[in-house]
């Protein structure tokens, strides 16, 4: 049995807050462990919690939804919930799963949480032990850690491979590179890119977000995900 995921709603209007309390209710896979009424409480519980999604308020008194996700250095994944529908660009930009319009109605909350819970069922597969494929950089063949690869990005006839410290440019084409890491730990999601299954943060609908990078998700390569999903 899934474990629920822990919830937290922060907003300013107690009528906002009987309804997600309803709603949340009513889902098992769903666990609401903190009620916040200002983004200043809401910092405090987040410093000190693990939450794995936040229902967020945009216009609150003193700091605003979106002043509270410039402060957090770790944004748990957020759906806004908001009256005023001219802050949804904007939102966006801080990678939020959804923007749900007040008054919030029980089937378009299902939709959201729907969305959010198929991109936290990416499968984090095992961690590779021991592995690393033998690539040329800068005329000298070294050996890379599997580990240690993010992503790589095609660059005509070379790669550059990216790891949590630095970028490499190997002489290999994507195919090569492809056909030399496990199968079960990365995954091509574009012509000229390929993943680490394990190091994807989040999914959406034409992107990935991984490293703080959009890696975009080519067409005819979205069903290649599917089986981590």
């Amino acid at each position: 049995m899934s474990i629920p995921k822990k919830c937290i709603i922060v907003d300013d209007e107690p009528a906002a807050h009987y309804v997600l309390v309803n709603y949340i209710s009513q889902n098992p896979l769903l666990e609401l462990t903190h009620q916040c009424y200002n983004a200043i409480e809401a910092l405090n519980i987040l410093r000190s919690n693990t939450i794995d999604l936040m229902f967020l308020d945009i216009d609150m008194p003193e700091i605003s939804g979106l002043e509270l996700l410039q402060t957090l250095k770790n944004i748990p994944r957020t759906i806004l919930t908001t009256a005023y529908s001219e802050f949804a660009l904007e939102s966006y930009e801080y990678g939020v799963i959804d923007y749900l319009l007040k008054p919030i109605y029980y089937p378009r909350f299902v939709k959201s949480i729907e969305r959010f819970l198929a991109m936290d069922a990416v499968e984090k597969p095992e961690t590779v032990v021991g592995k690393s494929i033998s690539v040329k950089v800068d005329s000298v063949v070294i050996e890379l850690p599997v580990n240690d690869i993010l992503y790589a990005q095609s660059y005509g006839n070379y790669v550059k491979i990216f790891t949590p410290d630095k970028s490499l440019l190997a002489s290999i084409t994507t195919n090569q590179l492809e056909s030399m890491l496990p199968q079960d730990h990365f995954v091509r999601v574009h012509k000229s890119y390929i993943v680490a299954v394990g190091k994807i943060e989040q999914i959406e609908r034409d992107h990935i977000l991984l490293n703080n990078e959009k890696i975009p998700i080519g067409i005819t390569y979205k069903r290649n995900l599917s089986r981590f999903i």
